[in-house]
C-alpha cells in the first residue's frame, strides 16, 4: 500500500444497542502510516467504533473499509490484515514469553519458515532478550505491554488498533511504547489508538475527538489547539479551588472554567457594547470579595485539554455566551 494512501475509511458509521446510539454517523479517513489518536470520555463510543472497524461488530448503518476490505462483507479478511491490542493484555500469564509468541504466531497463521525470525524480532522489540522462558505473570507492566504489541504484529499487519493500551502503565514505559509505535509508523503501519492521556495525544499525527458517539473534531494537535474557544483563555491561581470554580461558573460571560492543577483555566467571552461579560480584573475582585485567595489572571495559549473540555463538556447552566 502506498505511503499516504487511504487505508481506513468510514462513512456514516452507526451502531445502536436497542434505543441507545453508541456510534452516530461517524466519518473517518485515515492514511497509510498515520498515527491517529482517538479521544473521548468514557462511553463516548471509542471501543465500539474500534470493534466495528476490526470486523468484530456489525454496524447498524453506514460502511467502512479497512486495509482495502469491507467490514460488513469481508470481516474475516479485515481481521487477517490488522493487529489488535486492548487495555486488558491478551497475554496468557501462565505461559512463558516464548510460548505466548508461539501461540499468537500460530493463531495469526504465520508461516512456520518465518516464525523464528518474527518471534526473535518481537522479543528484541520488547526488550526481553534473556527472559524468553519467564512466565508472563512475572513481568512488569511495561514489558507485558511491549510483548503484547509484539504479539499483535507478528503477522506484519498494515493496520494496528490499540484500545487504551497504556492504561495503568508508568510514564517512562508509556514513552518507550510510543517510540515503538512511531518506529512501526515509519515502516508504513497505520495505527488508531484510543487514550485518556493528553500527553500521549501529542504524539499522534492527528486526533479524532468523539463525544456521545459523534466525531466533534479531527486534526493535528496544533490544529486542535488553535480551535476557537469562544473567548480568551486565562490562568488564575486561587484557593480554595472548588469554591473558586463554583463562583466563577456563575459569572456573566464565562464560556468555560475548569481546574488545572493548582489553577483555574477560565475562558471569558469578548466584551462588546451589548455584552454583560465580566473582565478578568472584575472576576478577580468578585472572587476576593467572596473570600477566595485569588492572584492575577494571565492570558495563556490553550492546551489540548482546554480544547477537549470545550468540545466535549456540556454548557454550564449560567453561561451567557455561546
Amino acid at each position: 500500500m502506498n505511503a499516504g494512501a487511504p487505508v481506513m475509511g468510514g462513512e456514516g458509521l452507526t451502531r445502536r444497542f436497542g434505543d441507545f446510539v453508541a456510534v452516530d454517523r461517524l466519518d473517518l479517513n485515515i492514511l497509510s502510516g498515520e498515527v491517529v489518536g482517538f479521544l473521548g470520555p468514557n462511553g463516548a463510543g471509542k471501543s465500539t467504533t474500534i470493534r466495528m472497524l476490526c470486523g468484530l461488530l456489525l454496524p447498524s448503518a453506514g460502511s467502512a473499509r479497512v486495509a482495502g476490505y469491507d467490514i460488513r462483507t469481508q470481516a474475516e479478511a479485515v481481521r487477517e490484515h490488522i493487529g489488535y491490542m486492548s487495555q486488558r493484555f491478551s497475554l496468557y500469564n501462565d505461559m512463558t514469553v516464548r510460548e505466548n509468541l508461539r501461540f499468537f504466531a500460530g493463531m495469526y497463521r504465520v508461516a512456520r519458515s518465518e516464525r523464528a525470525q518474527r518471534m526473535k524480532f518481537a522479543i528484541r522489540m520488547a526488550g526481553l532478550e534473556g527472559r524468553e522462558n519467564a512466565l508472563v505473570r512475572t513481568l512488569a507492566g511495561g514489558w507485558k505491554q511491549r510483548l503484547a504489541l509484539g504479539c499483535a504484529i507478528l503477522h506484519r499487519p498494515p493496520v494496528l488498533f490499540l484500545d487504551e493500551p497504556t492504561s495503568g502503565v508508568e510514564p517512562e514505559a508509556r514513552r518507550r511504547f510510543w517510540d515503538l509505535i512511531h518506529d512501526l509508523a515509519a515502516q508504513g503501519v497505520t495505527t488508531l489508538v484510543s487514550t485518556h492521556y493528553m500527553d500521549e495525544a501529542e504524539y499522534c499525527n492527528r486526533i479524532a475527538l468523539i463525544d456521545r458517539g459523534r466525531l466533534v473534531a479531527m486534526g493535528s494537535p496544533r490544529e486542535l489547539r488553535a480551535h476557537e474557544l469562544g473567548g480568551t483563555l486565562y490562568a488564575l491561581r486561587c484557593q480554595p479551588l472548588g469554591a473558586a470554580l463554583q463562583l466563577t461558573l456563575t459569572q456573566p460571560g464565562v464560556v468555560e472554567a475548569a481546574i488545572f492543577g493548582d489553577r483555574l483555566h477560565v475562558v471569558l467571552a469578548p466584551p462588546g457594547p451589548e455584552s454583560a461579560s465580566i473582565t478578568a480584573d472584575e472576576l478577580i475582585i468578585r472572587l476576593r470579595q467572596a473570600g477566595v485567595d485569588a492572584g492575577q489572571a494571565h492570558p495563556v495559549s490553550p492546551s489540548l485539554e482546554d480544547v477537549f473540555i470545550r468540545l466535549v463538556s456540556p454548557p454550564h447552566q449560567n453561561r451567557n455566551h455561546p
